[in-house]
């Protein structure tokens, strides 16, 4: 995934709210290199050997989950520095059955300017040019939304594949992918067949991901697991290292339309998938978690949890994205509370 310039103003971001060498941000240690450039993740052949031999331990996940928040208290410039980030990680989306062209332009506009600029200013981040990672949509609002974002340097995400239960023909699938890419969209969001997984067919979900895969292009794949579907915690680690091996470029937990979404002890072990994959081929795939992330609390969690599992290099919007609409709004009113000491009206951060 190309890197813009919103990546050098995070690290900017970080540094300036780190006032001294004595702070939490200085031990967390969220910034990253200007430059990364990683290479897109290839694929590899289905190692079925592999696949069928994952252990998960569940109770293991679960200590380490609640273990959590008392591992890391950020608090402070800290805290605002890594709401800050996951501002500049976001997708912003609208997935609704109402939406309309206007939403979509108010969400585009709320993505070229995520932060109200007089929090920006009382941060001392005024000069930062704050951006969300992208904006997602349906396939009918792509052309809208790039039309809305020209010269921001967001891409447009599109939600594809029969989004979001999947259950339409395999190749109304992939030509929904090509007309995507051809709206303009830079990202495709895809959703896997929850049958093969359940049912353990590791084989028809590593062929069709490759379909989609190829069908992407150039345009960067976000396979959906929609894990709140699959039923247990090995399947979930199956499914994101089949997906791997077939060439995404992310893995993203949930359509948002599952009675279960984003969830910490199934995003604790897709991470570790993304590990076990980057140790067997050297190539880095990016984690979405969507669907329930709704509180600056959680974004902070998320993030607390990456950078232990993963490392910083997983704090940028080219390996880590929030699928979110309402989060932004409770960062911004954290950010404000920040700044000013008290909290306002949800009404007065808008998404759109």
């Amino acid at each position: 995934m190309k890197i813009s310039n919103r990546d050098k103003m995070s690290k900017k971001a970080m540094l300036h709210m780190a006032k001294s060498r004595n702070s939490v941000s200085e031990a967390i240690d969220i910034r990253a290199s200007e430059e990364h450039g990683w290479p897109r993740n290839p694929g590899m052949a289905l190692d079925l050997s592999l696949v069928n031999s994952l252990p998960v331990n569940k109770s293991a996940a679960e200590r380490r989950i609640a273990a959590l928040p008392g591992r890391r208290s950020v608090k402070k410039n800290a805290q605002a520095a890594w709401l800050v980030n996951a501002v500049s990680c976001m997708d912003l989306t609208t997935l609704n059955s109402d939406d309309t062209e206007g939403r979509v332009r108010r969400l585009c506009a709320k993505a070229r300017q995520p932060v109200r600029p007089d929090i920006l200013e009382k941060l001392g981040l005024q000069e930062l040019e704050l951006k969300t990672g992208a904006v997602c949509v349906y396939h009918r609002f792509v052309d809208c939304a790039v039309g809305a974002l020209q010269g921001s340097g967001i891409p447009v995400a599109a939600v594809s594949t029969g989004f979001p239960a999947g259950f339409t023909p395999h190749e109304l699938k992939i030509k929904e992918i090509e007309f995507s890419v051809a709206a303009g969209a830079q990202e495709i969001d895809i959703v896997i067949t929850r049958e093969h997984v359940l049912r353990g067919n590791w084989q028809a979900l590593y062929e069709e991901v490759q379909d989609y895969r190829n069908a992407c292009g150039d345009a960067h794949m976000k396979a959906i697991l929609a894990t709140g579907d699959l039923k247990t915690l090995r399947n979930v680690a199956r499914a994101s290292l089949v997906c791997m091996m077939a060439g995404a470029d992310f893995i993203k937990t949930s359509t948002g339309k599952e009675s279960v979404n984003a969830t910490l002890p199934v995003t604790l072990i897709m991470l570790r998938m993304i590990r076990e994959y980057e140790h067997m081929t050297g190539f880095k795939v990016g984690y979405k978690p969507a669907g329930g992330v709704s509180k600056a609390k959680d974004a902070l969690a998320y993030q607390t949890l990456i950078k232990e599992e993963l490392g910083r290099d997983w704090l940028k919007p080219d390996l880590f994205r929030f699928g979110a609409s309402s989060l932004l709004a409770d960062i911004e009113r954290q950010l404000e509370h920040h700044v000013d000491g008290a909290y306002s009206a949800a009404h007065r951060h808008p998404i759109g």
